[in-house]
């Protein structure tokens, strides 16, 4: 579904490439979470493969078609909602489908209902964002990106401004709707805890440049409830990426 084929990246006035050769493979139906520290250039991976930035050198394909600026090649929920105030939820909802073209006012309304019935805000279409709580902010913000119709979502710390409460319900919630809709999700997070509940295997940037994403498995079948958070291997290996995390931060 995603591959990086030896891929560099410089951001402009920095002396150094922030993504330095780096290759990895992602496969269809997977959920991956990336976890490191403040600016090691997870985001970065995010927009080079949105095609809001450009590598220096390599190759990005997804769907084993080349990504090229100004082409959708996959859905991106960013941290915040970014729902238009101005705009009802549904026209919110419906706006990838306003930009694509091809559908009429009728139909983006009712794919728009659909998509939040799918999320469980039936009958939120007609209300404005304020009105909203923010878990049903972000579930609307997850139904917009699904109604890009992509198969690769890329999904950048969307709970990580929500109460605590909030959050984990999200987070049972999301794994509910990737285990219904099969879609190919990677998913950045500073909270290895999120990452261990959510991932089929962790890519851990290990060091800046990133050179390389190291997966490490986790060893818990779906699908999954929180009490695998408690499992002796579950608790050595968020010990372990713990461990990993803090070598970046050092004196």
């Amino acid at each position: 579904m995603l591959e990086f084929q030896e891929v560099s990246f410089q951001y402009e006035g920095e002396d150094f490439a922030i993504i330095d050769r780096l290759s990895f493979r992602v496969e269809p139906g997977s959920f991956h979470c990336i976890v490191g520290v403040s600016g090691c250039g997870k985001s970065t991976i995010f927009r080079l493969v949105n095609g809001l930035l450009r590598p220096k050198s390599g190759v990005i394909r997804v769907g084993g078609v080349p990504v090229s600026a100004g082409k959708r090649c996959c859905g991106y929920m960013p941290q915040k909602d970014l729902l238009f105030p101005w705009r009802t939820v549904g026209e919110n909802v419906a706006l990838p489908l306003e930009v694509a073209g091809g559908c009429s006012r009728k139909e983006r309304a009712e794919r728009a209902g659909a998509a939040l019935r799918d999320v469980g805000l039936a009958g939120c279409e007609g209300k404005m964002p304020g009105e909203l709580s923010g878990g049903m902010r972000q579930r609307a913000a997850f139904a917009r990106t699904m109604l890009t119709g992509q198969e690769l979502l890329l999904l950048d710390e969307p709970f990580s401004a929500l109460d605590f409460l909030t959050r984990i319900t999200l987070q049972e919630w999301l794994l509910e709707q990737w285990q219904r809709h099969k879609k190919t999700i990677l998913f950045i997070t500073h909270d290895v805890e999120e990452a261990l509940f959510l991932s089929s295997s962790v890519l851990v940037v290990e060091s800046t440049p990133i050179r390389c994403l190291r997966e490490i498995p986790v060893p818990a079948p779906f699908p999954r409830d929180r009490k695998c958070l408690a499992r002796p291997e579950m608790a050595e290996l968020k010990e372990r990426l713990v461990a990993m995390l803090r070598k970046q931060v050092a004196p």
